[in-house]
């Protein structure tokens, strides 16, 4: 019986200690799954996270490359809007001389119709016959003044045949160095217009037939050759009509030639001299452009 009594003693003690060991593994089991738990709620929440931070940078990338594209179109059309003026001014400047055409026409038949009011009137009075003299001593009353008003005043001489000729023989010479530039045989319009030059070097159109030679060699693209035709111009005809519009074009002409800077300073000073004129606003359109342009590539 007393061996017994230490026996029990021990199995109650290892039952008691069993029971102990078990209470703190489980809660320490329930700790580690707490724990566990707790990391999965964060990587879930990280997962959310990354999922988010790669949404906002596709819809970043999105914005951006949308936005590049917008400077893109942007530019196309500041582009497109700088061709249109161009080719408005084209169309402007040739109506410009087709009314100057017209108005020569118009001053040609004025002078024939004066011509022959004035052989009209010659004829008129030679039908007449020549008036009677009057007589020694007879009294004539003094012309009333409606009779005054109907004698007719001398017509203005008419102008010489010789001076006619010439000048139907300028005028043809010009026009078919136009008419060639019209249709865009250059080369042909470019010898017609400095034979005309040479022909009649002091002339009232003598400075449109060097503006519409530099003309011929920028639509052939030989852009160097323009810009010193463009030169001549301005040099030798400083108060041209044709003056802003050679700045303009020669202008254009460095800008062709990858030379903006000096193209920009031509513009200005076309601006500066010339602020009213349709040349000038197309100039401030210009350098719009190419400060746009300068922009994008900064």
């Amino acid at each position: 019986m007393k061996k017994a009594l230490p026996l029990l003693l021990l199995f109650l003690l290892s039952a008691c200690a069993s029971n102990t060991d078990l209470d703190r593994l489980s809660y320490e089991v329930d700790d580690l799954r707490k724990q566990s738990s707790a990391a999965k709620s964060e990587v879930d929440i990280l997962k959310e996270k990354s999922v988010k931070e790669d949404s906002f940078s596709a819809v970043r990338e999105s914005l951006a490359e949308t936005t590049s594209r917008m400077r893109d179109l942007s530019g196309n059309v500041q582009e497109l809007r700088g061709r249109f003026d161009e080719n408005r001014y084209f169309v402007e400047k040739a109506m410009k001389e087709a009314a100057a055409d017209r108005d020569i026409l118009r001053a040609q038949i004025s002078s024939l119709e004066s011509q022959l009011k004035t052989l009209k009137e010659k004829l008129a009075g030679t039908e007449g016959g020549p008036k009677q003299k009057a007589e020694p001593g007879d009294q004539q009353a003094a012309p009333t003044k409606a009779a005054v008003a109907e004698i007719p005043a001398e017509p203005a001489a008419p102008e010489s045949p010789e001076k006619k000729d010439l000048q139907d023989e300028r005028t043809k010479a010009y026009d078919a160095a136009y008419q060639a530039f019209k249709d865009s045989k250059y080369k042909e319009a470019r010898e017609k217009f400095e034979a005309f030059m040479k022909a009649y070097p002091k002339n009232d159109l003598t400075d449109n037939a060097q503006f519409w030679i530099a003309e011929t060699h920028y639509a052939e693209k030989s852009y160097e050759d323009a810009i010193l035709s463009y030169e001549t111009l301005l040099k030798k005809y400083p108060d041209s009509k044709k003056a802003s519009s050679a700045l303009l074009k020669q202008a254009f002409s460095f800008i062709e030639i990858k030379d903006p800077k000096t193209g920009k300073i031509i513009l200005n000073k076309l601006i500066e001299k010339y602020p009213e004129s349709t040349d000038a606003e197309l100039a401030r359109k210009k350098l719009a452009e190419l400060d746009k342009k300068n922009s994008r590539k900064k």
